[in-house]
Parts: C-alpha cells; sequence; structure tokens
C-alpha cells in the first residue's frame, strides 16, 4: 500500500477527526474534574503564578470561557482539540523517522486508544497540555538530530519555556534530555552558541513566572512539600512500575518495538536520545516516589518509533502490520471504561469490581494508598452540582437584607470552585476557601453576620455563631465527598471577624516575602 504526500496528510486528519469524535461522544457523561473548577476560577483571577500551578492553565480556561462558555463541553473541547494535534506530531514523527502510510496509522491509533491518553485528553489539566509540550518538542529534537542543526535549540527552548509556564515538570524533561546528549557525546549539538541563546530565551519565558513565585515566597516549594507528605509517600516503587506497562497496556508491542527500534537498531538511531532519556526519566521518578502518570509525555514518541520499526519489521507480511490495530482496539475494549467516562458511576462501579477481580485493581488506587470502587478521577467528577445547589438554595432563602450580609465558606478548593462555578447565575458573593490559591484571593477580613459553611466539622462555626443548621449534604455515593455537610450559620458572635482575620494573616504571611 502506497500514500503520497497528500493520502499521508488526509490520513492523518482522519485520525485527528477520530480522536476528536471519540471525546465528543463522551465528554458531557460525567461533571468536571474538581481542578477544573480551581483553574476556571483561577482564570477570574488573572495573575504570573499561582499556588500550586504556573500560570498557564488559567489564561487558557479564560480564553476558552471568552470563545466557547463554560458548559462542561466547552471546557474540555481543550484537552480534546490538543489530544487531536498530538495525533497529527505522532504523524510528523512517524514521517521524520521514515515511516509511510501504514506506520502512521498504527502509531496514531496507538494514541487514540491508549487508556491513558484518554483519560488525560478527557481533563481539562495542565497535564494535557504538558504531554504536548513534551511531543512538541521531541519533534523538533528528532529534526535538530537528524539534521544535525543547532538553530533548533532556539525553537526547542522556546516550547520548554511555554511548557514551563504550564507545569513544572518539563524540567526534568529537558534535564533528561541534556543529559542524554551528554551521555551519547552529541557534546557539538549543545556546546554551540543556538543551545546559549535558546537557554536565554527559555528564561526569559520564563522570568515573569519565577519574579512571582520569589516575590511569593515560592509557593511552588511549599505545595510539592505538601504532596510529597500527602501523596507521594504513598507511592510504591513496584506499583509505579507496573501503572508503567498498565496505562499503555493495548499498545505495548507498539512502544516496547520503539524503545528497541531507537536503542538497539540502526534504522532508529535518530532516536536514540528519547530512549536514554526514557531511562533518565523513570531513574529521578523512582528515585523521587513521582506519580505513574509522570513519564506519560514521553510514550507518544516510542508510538511513533514502535509504528515505523513495525512497518519495517513487516515488509513482506502485510498480515502482521494490518494486525496491529485489530490487537490494540482488541486489548483496549475491557479496559476502555477506565480512559473514557462512558458509564455512569453505578454500572461504572460494578465494572470495577469484575475488572479488580482480573488483577487490575490498581488502576483504582487513589492518592491516599487505598483501593476505592471508582477510580479517583470519576470519584472527583461527581455530586459537584448537588452540592452547589444546596448551597445556592440556602442563599436564596434567605431575606435580600440577610443576603447582603451572608458570607460562603468552603473547606477546600473543588468545593468554592464548583460554587463559584454554578453559582455565578444567582448572583451568590464569592466563595471564601483557604485552599490552594483561593487563599491569595480570600479577603483580609469579613464582616458577615450569617455564613454558609461547607466542612465536615462544624466545631469552629458552633463557637463562632448562635445558630448552627445543617441545611443538607451531599447524598451521592459515589461522590468523593460524600456525606459532606452544609450548614447556615446565624449570629456571629465571639469575635468571628477577628478570629478570621488573624487566621487569614496568618496563612497569607507563609507566602510573604520579608
Amino acid at each position: 500500500m502506497k500514500f503520497k504526500f497528500s493520502s499521508v496528510w488526509y490520513l492523518i486528519i482522519i485520525f485527528m477527526l477520530l480522536k476528536l469524535m471519540v471525546h465528543f461522544l463522551t465528554n458531557t457523561n460525567y461533571e468536571l474534574q474538581r481542578d477544573a473548577y480551581l483553574y476556571l476560577a483561577m482564570g477570574y483571577h488573572p495573575d504570573l503564578g499561582y499556588m500550586s500551578v504556573p500560570p498557564s492553565i488559567a489564561f487558557i480556561g479564560a480564553f476558552m470561557r471568552l470563545i466557547f462558555g463554560d458548559s462542561v463541553f466547552a471546557v474540555r473541547l481543550a484537552p480534546a482539540l490538543v489530544g487531536a494535534f498530538s495525533v497529527m506530531l505522532i504523524g510528523m514523527l512517524i514521517r521524520e523517522l521514515g515511516g509511510k502510510g501504514w506506520a502512521i496509522a498504527i502509531g496514531c491509533m496507538a494514541f487514540i486508544t491508549s487508556p491513558a491518553f484518554l483519560r488525560s485528553n478527557t481533563l481539562f489539566q495542565p497535564v494535557t497540555f504538558n504531554q504536548f509540550y513534551w511531543l512538541l518538542s521531541a519533534y523538533f529534537l528528532l529534526r535538530l538530530i537528524k539534521k544535525q542543526e543547532p538553530r533548533y535549540w532556539v525553537i526547542i527552548f522556546s516550547i520548554w519555556g511555554l511548557a514551563f509556564l504550564n507545569k513544572y515538570s518539563i524540567v526534568f524533561f529537558a534535564f533528561s534530555i541534556v543529559l542524554a546528549f551528554i551521555i551519547m557525546r552529541k557534546r557539538e549539538l549543545i556546546l554551540n552558541k543556538y543551545f546559549a541563546a535558546g537557554i536565554a530565551i527559555g528564561f526569559f519565558i520564563v522570568l515573569p513566572n519565577l519574579i512571582w513565585q520569589y516575590s511569593h515566597n515560592w509557593p511552588v516549594v511549599h505545595h510539592m512539600l505538601d504532596l510529597q507528605a500527602s501523596q507521594l509517600v504513598h507511592v510504591r516503587i513496584i506499583d509505579f512500575l507496573y501503572m508503567q506497562i498498565l496505562m499503555n497496556f493495548p499498545q505495548l508491542f507498539v512502544w516496547v518495538s520503539g524503545l528497541v527500534f531507537f536503542m538497539i537498531l540502526k534504522e532508529g538511531s535518530t532516536g536514540r536520545l528519547f530512549a536514554y532519556a526514557y531511562f533518565i526519566l523513570m531513574l529521578t521518578f523512582l528515585i523521587l516516589r513521582g506519580k505513574a502518570y509522570y513519564t506519560l509525555g514521553i510514550y507518544p514518541v516510542f508510538f511513533a518509533g514502535g509504528a515505523v520499526a513495525i512497518e519495517l519489521w513487516s515488509r513482506r507480511a502485510v498480515i502482521l502490520k494490518s494486525l496491529a490495530i485489530p490487537v490494540m482496539v482488541v486489548l483496549l475494549l475491557p479496559i476502555l471504561p477506565f480512559g473514557l467516562p462512558m458509564l455512569k458511576p453505578g454500572p461504572m462501579v460494578i465494572y470495577d469490581k469484575s475488572v479488580e477481580s482480573i488483577g487490575l485493581g490498581e488502576v483504582l488506587r487513589w492518592e491516599d494508598g487505598q483501593i476505592h470502587s471508582l477510580p479517583q478521577d470519576y470519584a472527583d467528577m461527581v455530586a459537584w452540582e448537588e452540592l452547589a445547589g444546596i448551597v445556592i438554595n440556602t442563599y436564596q432563602q434567605l431575606s435580600p437584607e440577610e443576603q447582603k450580609q451572608t458570607g460562603i465558606f468552603a473547606e477546600n478548593y473543588g468545593e468554592a470552585g464548583a460554587i463559584k462555578y454554578f453559582g455565578k447565575k444567582y448572583q451568590l458573593p464569592e466563595p471564601i476557601s483557604f485552599s490552594d490559591s483561593f487563599l491569595f484571593w480570600a479577603p483580609d477580613s469579613v464582616r458577615s453576620k450569617t455564613l454558609i459553611y461547607v466542612n465536615d466539622d462544624s466545631s469552629d462555626v458552633n463557637y463562632f455563631f448562635e445558630q448552627v443548621i445543617k441545611v443538607g449534604q451531599i447524598e451521592n455515593p459515589y461522590a468523593r465527598e460524600s456525606g459532606m455537610p452544609v450548614y447556615l450559620c446565624r449570629g456571629a458572635r465571639n469575635q468571628f471577624g477577628e478570629f478570621y482575620h488573624q487566621k487569614v494573616t496568618e496563612l497569607k504571611a507563609v507566602y510573604r516575602r520579608e
């Protein structure tokens, strides 16, 4: 089967559209994930940095809201589009590696049928954009090596600079690439003026965020320390390695072929850099106890290399390469519901039990290190509208005079973000929270006499308010926050305003540079 240049691009476009269609058909089956509500809230507070993430995701969210609105479909349009363009980049990588039509079909389908990337391109999070930046820079790195042209460093460092403004983990990818060049003794490609110019340009791009971090006493350091204590401490080496297989299990034979192709064979030597970088990344994240998905960004490169290898090895055996796509599809089907939110929570829980019985329970392990009945991301996409509805209904039942003296407090950013998202058309007051970047936006003082309080611990409000009434709770059993109560607190007392001012001042002081 031969493809002309134009037909190759038609083929790539077909796979891009297929990728989009898969997400368009499933993107509204669940609510937004808790982090998305935070990122959308950040878009209303534009800044050069935030508590736990760089500024890029906030501006993307604000832009998408301006153009398409903020419906669930509109919010998830951005990651779906990024997924489609990732398919295009894989096709371009394959062409650079000398692959033809069969290789493009296999490589693009490897990405489309990957459970991990189906999940990434569903969620509005920096992760999906981070993976795209890794892949985009990999394309120009391949061209740099193939053409022996150091000028590409200017483009590569520009991409890495933009990636830094999206997710700081690009530092690990850049480190692994540069170290791989040194190990391969390709020092002539990094010891030149273009490499130095690239560093300067990349530094100029990230400088505003670095200044912001410095002026706020490095929130990213505080966030990483908290992450290490609360989540990364539960990461086990065996689980990390097992998930490397499970995340892209239907494509295992493809990406392993790509790794071998780059590492051992002469035909794939232009991609050897990525094989070295892969092992450096794996070792780095094992030492730092990183989460399994931190490595995901490099796998599409091996999809491309593996597709070219399979096409090359089966040059005279069309049946072998023609089986590659059906095999990936068949292997995907049993675990497809974990990649795409295609089953509602109830049926998903039943499905999870059957999958757990055949040894795939690791996909149900949450950040707390425990196995649960739903994947964590799915439980984080349930009942936010229910929670916001309780708050909205409570607020609307107050008299106009009492509404003017009413504040809303939520314990975590998911709750606060969801209340802001669903409550804005009801003209609710800005929810206050001390969680993540909501702390920066919290007022330094309050004069509220009435408080709508979202927290599972009511001891503080019982002391500071004369009347505390539980007005509702999340009833959905599939929500991560199932049972979370909402209280209506009236009659502020015991110097509540002074207590609030002292508390918020202490918390904000951590992020003020002396």
